[in-house]
């Protein structure tokens, strides 16, 4: 349990209020080797698009209610297969957390 916490502790320097739909988001982001679609991540964590996209804005740099809180772990593209889904894949910063997390939780 302790390493949990310490991963959770670690994602709320970031944003204190960061919601754990937004800490699963990026998790799984971060477990997709080459990313994924936001598809894949709405039926991977029962998320509606609604809930989906406020989430994964919040791991951007696009947060809604205050852009300046958004937090640059992962991109957002266009998906060219189906232009109607995003591909979420994970910035420089986003992996160095990936790692850092996963150091925490593997030892």
């Amino acid at each position: 349990m302790s390493r949990l916490l310490k991963v959770i502790e670690d994602l709320r320097v970031l944003d204190v209020e960061m919601p754990a739909q937004v800490m699963s988001c990026f998790l799984f982001v971060a477990s997709c080797d080459n990313g994924c679609t936001t598809a894949e991540l709405q039926v991977e964590l029962g998320l509606t698009a609604a809930s989906m996209s406020r989430c994964t804005d919040w791991l951007t740099g696009q947060h809604r209610s205050n852009p300046s809180r958004g937090l640059n772990l992962i991109t957002k593209e266009v998906y060219q297969a189906n232009k109607r889904l995003r591909y979420l894949q994970l910035t420089q910063q986003g992996r160095n957390l990936a790692k850092r997390l996963s150091t925490y939780l593997n030892g």
